[in-house]
Formats: C-alpha cells, structure tokens, sequence
C-alpha cells in the first residue's frame, strides 16, 4: 500500500475500530439494518478516528447514537455546515463528538468521525437506516451490506478535497482488523421460500407455521473482506401489497411524518405469450469500462478470469444474440472514451466481424474511471426513427462524480433505457442501481463466484420483449380524506422490475376505513387493470420504516432538482434540510452531529488522527492519496512517489493538515506498468492465465449474425468429430448450412442446457433462420444429428 501521514498500515498503528455488529428487519420489500461499531482508544494521547464506509446506494440512515462508558447521546439532525462547526467547538473544549455526513459526489459513501476520544477509553458508535431491497431477475429480494469501500476515481480537473471527503486508508482483503456479526429478522405477507447468501449462513430459522416469519445469521469467523448478500425469496412475490404505516405520535398531523403513509407495490407478472414475444427493433449501444481496475480477477478463488476477459466473452455473447434488422455500437471508456464506429449501425454480419475483431483488443488499460465524458458523447447523437435506444453500462463501479453521472442520465431519460451492470465486490450500488432507475432500465450486480454472461442475457431479454407502458395510479378514499403521492411517476415497468409508490394520507372520514387503488398500464398492446384495497387503520407499529422510506424519496428528487438548476432555485435547499430534520433522514446538505458534554480540557496541539481501513479488493489501475484515487499515469516506477505536497484540509476549524513526504521520480505511462499484482504496492492478486476458449464460446463465436452455421472443421472440432464424420450422415436433399445449424442447436439443447440463458437468442435466431429456408425433411436431420451427437433431442424441443 501506499500510505501517507495519518493514514493507518496493517503492522505499525493499531486501529481503534474493533468490531461491527448488524441486526437487519425485513419487511416484505423493505429493511432497517441497524450497526452498532465499538471504538477503543490504544493511543497514549486523544484520537480522532475516520471511519469512511459504503452504505446501499438507496438507503437512508435515519438514526444515529453514540455511547461512552454507561453514557448514551442521540445525534440530531442539522444543516451539514453548523454541525461540522459544532464538532470541532465540541472537540476544542475537551469534549467527545460523533459527526456522521453524506458524501458530497456520491449519496453510498458515508464519513464517521469519532472525536476525542481520551487514552483507553471505549465508545460504541449505533447507526441506523432503512433501505428497499433491489429485485434480481430470478425474483429474489437482494440486501447487500456493502464492507468493500473501492477507490473512487476522481475526473481529471475536480477539486482534489471537497467537502464531504474523507482519507480513505486501505489494508489488503483478509486483513481487516475487525470482526462482523449479522442477524436479519425477515417478514412478509407472503410465505419465506428460502434465504441465500454469498457468505456461510446458519439454517433458517422460521418462527410461525405460515413460514411467514424467519430469523438467519451469518456464520461465526465471517471475515469481513467482501460485500455480504442476502437474497431472499417469497411466494406469491408478484401479488401487489399496500402498507398503511400510522403516523409519528409526536409530529404535527399535516406534516409529512404527522400523517399516516401508504407504500405500494407493484412487480407486474408477464404471460407466457407476452414473455414470447421479442422485438427486431433497437439500438443497442455497450459501454464498457476498460480502466486499470479490470484487469483484476473476477473473484478470489482460483482459476478466476479477469474482468474484460470476461467483459470480452460478454460481448460476444451479445453480438451474436441481437435480432437483425437493429443497430448497434461498442464504446470502451476510461479517463478516455473510444467509439468502435462513428455511429451507431446496422447489424450484419460484416459489420458483426469487424466488432468482434475489435472486441478481441479490448484490454483494461484506459487509466482511470470516467464514466460522464462518454455519456454526454452518446446523448449528443441523435436518436434513430423506429429504433428505441437500449444503453448497456458496464463498470466496477469506482468513481466519484456519481451525482453528475445520475444527473445526465435522467435528463435524458426520455429518449432510452439504461441497463446495468456492477462487476466485482464495491461497484457502487448508488451508481449502479442510479443509472438504472433513473434510465428506467434494470440494474444486476456480479459478485463472488457470479458469472456475467447469464445476468447480462436476462437484461437482454428485457430489452427485447414488451414493456408496461402507459402506467396510471389512481387512489380512492372516502370524502374527507386525500392522498399525496410522494413518488414521481412511473413511466414504464418491464419484466423483473418492481416499482415502490409511497403517498402521504391526510384527514379522517367519519364512517369508511377502507381505500382502494386502481393501477392501470397497457402490455403488449393489451389493457390490464389492477384493484387493491388496503385498510385506512395503519397497521401495527412498523418504526417509521414507510415514512422514512418516503422521505428519503421526496429528499432524493428535491436534491436532483436543486442540482440541475445548478443550486440557483430559490428554496429547495432549504426545504431539503426542513424535511431533513424532520424526519431525521439523511440527506446530501444536513448531517447527524452528537455531542457527549463531559467537563473536558481544552485538547492542546494537535489530536492524533487514525483512518480505519476499509477492505479494498482490487487496486491495479490506482491508489488513494487521501480520498482521490490517482491513476496509473500519477504514479512512478521507483518505490518512491514524486514529489508533491498536499493539504488534507476538512475545511473546518482545528483541522489536521496531512503532507505527503517529499520525494523526487519520474513519472511513467500505463505502458511502464505490470498490471495482475506485479507492481509494488498494489494488493491486487494476477487473474489466471486464459485458458483455452470453452466449447460453448467456441460455438458461438462460428455462428453467423443470420443464426445459421456453416459446415466447417472448426464446426467440426466444438462437436468433437471430424469434418468427414460431420458431414457424411447429411441427409441427401438437405441443404450443407442447415445441417450445420440443426447439428449446433442438438448439441447445445444435448449438452448445454444448464447454459441455456446464455444462448437461448442466438438458438431462436438459429430456428428462425432455418424456418425460413422452407425445409421439408426437418425431422430426418434431428434425427440424424442425433445419431451422430448420441443425444435424444425431440423436434419440438428445438422449437422446430
């Protein structure tokens, strides 16, 4: 690592944090997660430790409290600026204070600062928030508690610290010199199917007959070097469910925390028929991250591919599986940004060559992560008549203008879709799951031992078929009652994606407690209409989960708002922090400040100041010099850095100034750098060696962009025959390339079909192309492909 004064090392400064402990409530689509993180002092002198920690990109941290000895203080809400300077009075005058805020450039990343704490003193640190739970394709509900905080990649031209920023100090995954222990209470209206985890987890435990009701805990010696999943999956997961939460007994009624709340869900199920149906239309547009970070491997296990090898794979998996008729373009980007042709075009197989060839030279070695540059460029194209623009974005994740990324792709959310995908543990969710949300696409996070290739193709399938449109919420109340609807509009819902509405409810009737809403959208062409009643009586004291869950989504637009009118809309800032502070839910301009008042000396000279690591997987493409991560070109070959000097100023009063050492050395290209964990430095361990391409890529890659294949000795080879053995059990009046492809689809439906996500385009591609060369003795090749390949696939399988 390299590590500059105040910055921690694994062998030399011990660490104050200790130990973490996670208690995680479930209901339904929503959680609380509660930490609770226990400080001690080892120093011989006062200490400020720095705790910089990744948090779900959709949460909301809605309580804060610190306790010291048998003393407890609660952290109240205020606007970010006054609490930074109540922090810093509180520390001047001897006394202990816990400040929590949002990062400025990115709502996942939170700083903790934990003041003055005296010589052998302990503190625990309990922090509270609510989040929704993010939907994967196959229905499960997935919570991530992320531990992995990566670097984030500053653009070039950024200030070097804003406010909000925070050192970031780093140890190798693995040695993380504290502990984590998680229990999750998981309830829902329908019944607990089962409860999965990238981590080892005790057996789940269910509490009631119904299997609506179940406890799970991680493991015990879980070491805390990755982002620890749950996936939890429910019967029934497709019913739409309405909760009435009863309102904040000491808030103002009229308020927003003063009134009952109502969270609706809605995750359409699409019929089979619909599910059929897949558009020739589009354009598919790939963006892909080719910075220094990909080079790292997939996982951690052994025999793991590196990340645009994977990417690469990806890719070809794509370009054989679009519908001809579409258009398409590959961009790679780091802190540069490449287009494989000026403009989007029509897909052929010449030009489904020439990107593949391309695709081949993709090489993770664009520097840093500059995610904006290459956005603007794709919004700056026109759109194409009668070719719906489709983005697929994939990245690790590591950059820090989130906001500005967010930002863009929702300015331009009415001329596309973004899908997304997160590679690698610490792809920042808020970034992930943001430009997915905000582009009205689908977000898929790639993490341990995940392979990309069957996530990516279920995006596909989404791009591809129908999508609910025309989207309508009507709310019938009885008279003396209204509802305020908190959540923006919904423009489209497709299939695997869920939408949560949140509504205020204000005023009382004096004899109906029922209500009822009416959801209305168009499928395919075909009206559907939904009715769900829901009791006007809130239901049984969930903690303020819904309300918060609202504020959070009226916090969140009015942010937005406020940053694309470039901070100059008069009073939106101010209504953020109003609601911040009332709700106490945290937002991007407030921050949580307590202050525990104990006759103290004023601190005299300087507080030692402790960063506590944070686990970083992978750092090929960068290091962190106090929170900026610094590309490969900013580092030298030698040891030692070149020279510089910077000032790590929080900008507030009696803040620690942190200098680099002064050291002379050259600078150096990407070129001069050994990337899989061969540079000093660098804790990022080399992917394997490429091994030979897998028979089902191999196949792949000899299809043609018609779908057909092409009696040939590569051909051949993937079957493990000869090209005489192929070709001689043809029947007779069957044309060469229509056996080739009846033989590819037997051997894929024969040996493949545990991959069958992967590759079910392409086959329809395969049967569509041989359907249309009108062939009459079908039935005769299957069965001969058959014979030849020593499998039992029926026609009608094949979908012939």
């Amino acid at each position: 690592m390299v590590n500059c004064c105040g910055l921690v090392t694994v062998k030399n400064k011990p660490v104050p944090l200790k130990s973490i402990a996670v208690e995680v409530s479930v209901q339904g689509h929503v959680a609380t997660v509660s930490s609770t993180l226990q400080y001690e002092n080892q120093e011989e002198s006062p200490l400020e430790a720095i705790f910089v920690f990744p948090l779900p990109g959709e949460a909301a941290v809605c309580r804060f409290s610190a306790k010291i000895g048998q003393s407890e203080v609660v952290a109240e809400v205020q606007e970010k600026q006054k609490a930074r300077e109540q922090y810093d009075d509180s520390l001047s005058l001897g006394q202990q204070a816990f400040l929590l805020e949002e990062s400025d450039e990115s709502p996942d990343v939170f700083k903790l600062s934990v003041g003055s704490l005296p010589p052998g003193e302990k503190a625990s640190v309990s922090l509270d928030y609510v989040t929704e739970l993010a939907v994967q394709a196959d229905d499960g509900l997935r919570l991530c508690l992320p531990a992995v905080l990566n670097p984030r990649y500053q653009p070039q031209g950024s200030d070097i610290v804003s406010g909000g920023s925070a050192l970031v100090s780093s140890v190798p995954a693995g040695s993380v010199p504290y502990s984590l222990s998680l229990s999750a209470r998981v309830s829902s209206p329908h019944p607990i199917s089962r409860v999965e985890s990238n981590c080892p987890l005790d057996p789940l435990n269910y509490l009631n007959t119904e299997k609506t009701q179940a406890t799970v805990s991680l493991a015990a010696g879980h070491q805390f070097d990755r982002d620890v999943e749950l996936l939890l999956y429910y019967q029934d997961t497709h019913q739409p469910t309405a909760i009435v939460e009863a309102a904040q007994t000491s808030a103002k009624p009229g308020s927003l925390m003063g009134d009952p709340m109502v969270m609706l869900s809605m995750y359409p199920e699409f019929p089979k028929d619909v599910m059929s149906l897949m558009t020739s239309h589009g354009e598919f547009l790939f963006v892909v991250d080719c910075s220094g970070s990909m080079s790292c491997p997939m996982h951690n296990g052994s025999g793991a591919q590196d990340r645009i090898g994977s990417a690469r794979d990806t890719l070809l998996l794509l370009l054989k599986s679009l519908p001809m008729g579409c258009y398409f373009n590959i961009i790679g980007f780091g802190s540069r940004y490449e287009s494989f042709f000026p403009k989007s075009v029509e897909y052929s197989q010449k030009t489904m060559d020439e990107a593949l060839q391309k695709v081949k030279a993709m090489r993770a070695d664009q520097g840093g992560t500059e995610i904006l540059q290459p956005l603007k460029h794709i919004y700056s194209q026109p759109c194409l008549p009668d070719q719906p623009r489709q983005l697929f974005l994939f990245t690790d994740g590591e950059v820090r203008n989130t906001k500005k990324v967010l930002d863009l792709v929702k300015a331009n959310a009415g001329s596309h879709r973004c899908f997304s995908f997160g590679i690698g543990e610490g792809a920042s969710s808020a970034l992930i799951s943001g430009v997915a949300k905000q582009g009205g696409g689908h977000a898929q996070f790639i993490t341990g031992q995940d392979r990309m290739q069957p996530k990516v193709m279920q995006s596909l399938r989404f791009a591809l078929q129908p999508a609910v449109v025309d989207i309508s919420v009507k709310w019938n109340v009885p008279k003396g009652v209204s509802v305020t609807p908190l959540s923006p509009p919904i423009r489209m819902l497709f299939q695997g994606q869920r939408a949560l509405l949140y509504a205020q409810i204000t005023g009382e009737s004096s004899g109906d407690t029922e209500g009822s809403v009416t959801v209305k959208y168009s499928l395919a062409e075909q009206p559907v209409e939904n009715q769900l009643s829901f009791s006007l009586k809130p239901a049984e004291d969930t903690g303020l989960t819904v309300h918060r869950l609202g504020a959070r989504t009226l916090i969140r637009c009015m942010e937005m708002e406020e940053r694309q009118g470039g901070g100059e809309k008069k009073g939106v800032k101010e209504k953020v922090v109003e609601l911040s502070v009332q709700s106490g839910v945290s937002s991007a301009f407030t921050a949580f400040i307590a202050v525990h008042k104990v006759d103290g000396k004023a601190v005299q000279g300087p507080m030692l100041r402790r960063q506590v690591p944070t686990p970083m997987l992978c750092q090929s493409s960068m290091t962190m010099l106090g929170s900026t991560a610094m590309p490969w070109s900013m580092l030298c070959s030698k040891p030692k850095m070149m020279g510089m000097h910077r000032r790590m100023d929080r900008g507030r009063k009696g803040a620690l100034l942190a200098k680099v050492p002064s050291d002379s050395g050259d600078d150096v290209s990407d070129s001069d750098i050994q990337y899989g964990g061969n540079y000093k430095g660098f804790d990022c361990p080399a992917p394997a060696s490429n091994p030979a391409m897998d028979p089902l890529l191999q196949l792949i890659s000899l299809q043609k962009a018609s779908g057909s294949w092409v009696l040939e000795a590569a051909l051949a080879e993937v079957l493990g025959k000869t090209e005489e053995e192929l070709a001689k059990p043809k029947p007779a009046p069957v044309d060469q390339e229509v056996w080739a492809t009846v033989l590819a689809l037997v051997w894929l439906y024969g040996f493949k079909m545990e991959a069958q996500e992967e590759w079910q385009f392409l086959a329809m591609k395969a049967v569509s192309w041989i359907q249309a060369q009108k062939v009459a003795s079908v039935s005769e090749c299957v069965q001969a492909g058959n014979t030849l390949l020593g499998c039992q696939v029926q026609k009608e399988t094949l979908g012939l």
